[in-house]
């Protein structure tokens, strides 16, 4: 090995430990980003073509990410932070709804913020993308391997339509002590709210009559006016296994005037209400509960427990919040209650992590390295879960990289002396002519 080969071997360690200066450096500067992964610099021997024939060799630095190890998840109390335990990536877009494909790209920073059109973007600018639901409350089949089907996350405000009640179950507890009296109290009336096609709120009425019989009772159902529909008969067990729940139903007798009607199935206990409320009637079911069985009214001794009703259907609602579980769906919690899902967001998953190529603002884009790309639900094929709430930390532990800018110093403060040996070395053989 000849002096001049010598300085370009400490030249290329030179070169090469500054690169990983630069590296510890950067991970230093990014021990608080969120999401951040460390990146450092792995070297390996370069021999160039005037070394091949000789036992010198030099070094040059290869740069990678340590993307597979996560950082510390921390609560931040905001629903719209999101962080990621196990494998995977967000998706998110340069642009809201961007059809380019190439603007794609995954990160882990989940400081998700609504933007002046309700879009989540976060503090890189990158739109977090997500599958929309239906309007039918569904998925359908979108396509995990591209970045095609994907919407951006938007949680502005928004609206939905009111639904038709359709069905209703009515549950609680008569007193058996009420029933058998020689002059029957008065009645125990309760109502339950219901949602017409519009969305506009309106109560049925019960009024519950004791009977004179032990054990009877009479039920008066009526429209929100006050106006009868119908009435039934009830008679309860009083012994035996299905003590207390409804013995049987009898003289059903229509009160409404048409088109509103009152029909009774007295084998499964469940009433068929028409209401006038609309250029066509609404039918409305309304169950009691099966004789012999305690899925309804029940009838024991104690207090009127008043009661509750199951009903579907529900009035206009506006968006109030949203939440976003672990599965990645995004529900939108309206002031009427409803509880709607909008969107499910995806994790993106590749074969090797460690292999993407890093870009500005803290992300990632596929390379030949690290594999096709497959979007999966959380929680399923190896994909982490989401946390609603809180954020990643970066996946820096600021002594260890101290304690390699150390070793890094001492490495480039040999080579340096590689040089200046050499340097001198050169210099003493020019003096020999002399």
């Amino acid at each position: 090995m000849s002096i001049s080969q010598a300085m370009q071997i400490g030249v290329s360690g030179l070169t090469a430990n500054a690169d990983r200066v630069g590296n510890i450096s950067q991970n230093i500067a990014n021990a608080n980003t969120d999401g951040y992964r460390r990146s450092f610099s792995q070297l390996v021997t370069e021999v160039t073509m005037s070394q091949a024939s000789s036992s010198g060799a030099g070094v040059r630095a290869e740069d990678r990410a340590e993307v597979t190890r996560g950082g510390a998840v921390r609560n931040t109390g905001t629903a719209t932070d999101l962080a990621i335990s196990g494998d995977g990536f967000f998706a998110v877009s340069r642009n809201a709804n961007d059809t380019n494909q190439a603007n794609y790209m995954l990160t882990r920073a989940g400081s998700f913020r609504a933007d002046d059109d309700g879009n989540l973007v976060n503090a890189a600018g990158f739109y977090l993308s997500g599958y929309a639901y239906g309007p039918d409350g569904t998925l359908g089949t979108p396509d995990g391997a591209s970045f095609g089907d994907l919407q951006t996350v938007n949680v502005g405000g928004r609206s939905i339509n009111g639904e038709a009640s359709t069905a209703m179950r009515l549950a609680g507890n008569l007193p058996s002590q009420a029933t058998g009296l020689a002059t029957p109290g008065d009645p125990f009336a309760s109502s339950a709210e219901y949602y017409t096609p519009l969305g506009a709120a309106e109560r049925l009425r019960f009024s519950w009559q004791p009977g004179a019989a032990d054990n009877a009772w009479s039920l008066t159902v009526s429209d929100d006016a006050g106006l009868p529909l119908g009435s039934v008969d009830v008679s309860f067990n009083d012994s035996g296994a299905a003590a207390g729940a409804p013995a049987a139903y009898a003289n059903v007798t229509n009160l409404a005037t048409a088109p509103s009607a009152f029909a009774f199935d007295v084998a499964t206990g469940t009433a068929t209400i028409t209401v006038d409320n609309g250029t066509a009637p609404q039918d409305i079911t309304l169950d009691l509960g099966t004789p012999g069985t305690f899925d309804g009214i029940t009838q024991f001794a104690g207090d009127y427990t008043g009661l509750s009703t199951d009903v579907d259907g529900r009035e206009a609602g506006v968006l109030a919040r949203t939440e976003i579980d672990e599965t990645g769906t995004v529900y939108g919690i309206f002031d009427n209650g409803a509880r709607v899902p909008l969107y499910q967001i995806p994790l993106a998953t590749v074969p090797n992590a460690n292999g993407l190529a890093r870009v500005d603002g803290n992300a990632f884009r596929l390379s030949q390295d690290s594999g096709p790309l497959n979007l999966l639900a959380a929680g399923t094929a190896g994909a982490g879960s989401i946390s609603g709430g809180a954020l990643e930390g970066s996946n820096v532990e600021v002594t260890s990289e101290l304690t390699d800018l150390i070793q890094a110093q001492r490495a480039y403060s040999s080579n340096a002396k590689i040089v200046t040996t050499s340097n001198e070395m050169l210099e003493e053989t020019l003096q020999l002519k002399r």
